[in-house]
């Protein structure tokens, strides 16, 4: 088979795109043009609309985790092909592709850090891992995160950012909905606090767990948290959802979270609650 050779200004064009990838980008929000070094300093939140981009986990250790530090859990925990799951390629493939583009074992990272120097067991999902999806390993490192905690008794920091349980791992990936469910009710006997963030999108599976039963659940602006989406259900159903249904003012307006807070003031936030649901600092 042969292809039109390019002319002389789709040559330019194409030059111009690659060029401008990785140097500019669209708001999601407002369609603004940034460059990338500017989303950055923002951490990623458009200083013309306020809209919240994802963020990587590197950069929400920046923002919130004193000097950046973190001390990692759980990274000799590597995930497997139980089922041996095969769609249009292997379970197998796609979680080496997902490490090749991110270059992370698994779709979450724990540890322990510092939050306005106050120790903490702190979690974050990897949403760029296959849509920070819960398998076995992300459940495991979660439940041992809670363990942890829980022998240390530190309080838990868990950024939650998923499409919900992974499917190629079956009715191993909802097992993990229930086992890490229990480490945080073991967890609880310690009384130190669980702050629960919940980022664009929290969905499935890891809303129906962790993600709403912090001491304090914080969310982010305009961020989708829920469990099935809105176009499911009103098919479901049969009935139009309210404007705004299932977004963090909707759900703060209905008593599902605690608070909104921008990226901004995460830090702060953090800092405060710690100093007042942990007390001494240590």
């Amino acid at each position: 088979m042969s292809f039109p050779a390019k002319t002389p200004t789709t040559a330019r064009e194409s030059e111009k795109r690659s060029i401008g990838k990785g140097v500019f980008s669209k708001c999601r929000g407002c369609g603004e043009v940034l460059t990338a070094e500017e989303l950055s300093q923002a951490w990623h939140v458009c200083p013309h609309c306020q809209y919240h981009h994802p963020m990587q986990p590197e950069d929400w250790r920046n923002l919130i985790l004193d000097d950046g530090a973190l001390d990692v859990w759980e990274e000799h925990i590597t995930p497997a092909d139980p089922l041996r799951f095969h769609d249009s390629m292997g379970y197998g493939d796609r979680i080496k592709r997902a490490q090749d583009k991110t270059g992370r074992i698994e779709g979450i990272e724990v540890g322990r850090a510092q939050i306005d120097a106050m120790g903490v067991a702190y979690g974050c999902f990897v949403f760029s891992f296959m849509g920070g999806s819960m398998g076995s390993v992300v459940g495991e490192r979660i439940t041992r995160m809670f363990e942890r905690a829980t022998n240390d008794r530190l309080p838990v920091v868990l950024i939650h950012a998923s499409g919900g349980a992974r499917m190629q791992e079956g009715i191993l990936s909802l097992m993990q909905m229930a086992k890490t469910v229990a480490a945080l009710r073991r967890f609880r006997s310690v009384k130190r606090p669980f702050i629960s963030i919940c980022v664009h999108p929290t969905t499935g599976g890891v809303a129906a767990s962790t993600a709403l039963l912090g001491d304090i659940n914080v969310v982010e602006p305009n961020a989708q948290i829920g469990f099935a989406g809105p176009r499911v259900i009103e098919n479901t159903i049969k009935t139009k959802l309210p404007p705004g249904f299932q977004r963090s003012e909707f759900l703060l307006s209905h008593g599902m979270v605690d608070c909104i807070v921008p990226r901004s003031q995460m830090k702060q936030t953090l800092g405060l609650l710690l100093t007042h649901l942990a007390g001494k600092k240590k």
